[in-house]
């Protein structure tokens, strides 16, 4: 079974929600020698781990440590971004419901305030994507939404660059500017 963003975005959103085990029970993994610095132990061990996710297809790599443990933790959390950045859910923009995660987060007239390293973080970052998304990727629409202001949601894309590029990139469909 594989997803799209146009068939079934819902099945591969709830996938944000299996635990770490269940996520990898849908990938193929392979692990392998990485080569570059780290000493001896790094070019004798196969600790650099690569996951394949079989219904998504999306591949996570994670290879920087010398712990093939710490990699796969790595990998499982770089899987769960690439499906937040991905898959867009429909967004009801009148309903009180709007942003249950990223509400926590929002200080009110003001910006989001969460580390990249927060397990909230995927949930919060699709989140705002989704609104994004709902409002044709106009920055101070969804800010409206969230009832902050345009320049904080725009300094918190800019501290993920992916998340900035796919913020970009949806903008680029809707015929708007990049931000900059």
């Amino acid at each position: 079974m594989s997803f799209s963003s146009e068939s079934n975005p819902e099945e591969a959103r709830e996938l944000l929600f299996h635990d770490d085990l269940a996520l990898l029970k849908q990938c193929e993994i392979d692990v392998y020698r990485a080569s570059g610095p780290g000493g001896q132990k790094r070019n004798k061990t196969c600790s650099a781990v690569r996951l394949r996710h079989l219904p998504t297809k999306l591949i996570a790599i994670a290879e920087e440590d010398r712990s093939q443990h710490i990699n796969k933790s790595r990998a499982i959390i770089r899987l769960r971004m690439m499906i937040a950045y991905r898959y867009r859910l429909p967004v009801c923009l009148d309903s009180d419901q709007i942003g249950e995660t990223i509400g926590r987060y929002c200080h009110k007239g003001s910006s989001i305030s969460i580390s990249v390293k927060n397990t909230d973080y995927p949930f919060v970052a699709a989140e705002l994507l989704d609104i994004i998304h709902a409002v044709n990727a106009r920055i101070s629409e969804a800010a409206g939404v969230l009832g902050l202001t345009t320049s904080g949601i725009v300094s918190f894309l800019k501290r993920d660059p992916k998340l900035f590029a796919t913020v970009n990139d949806m903008r680029g469909k809707h015929g708007a500017a990049p931000l900059k």
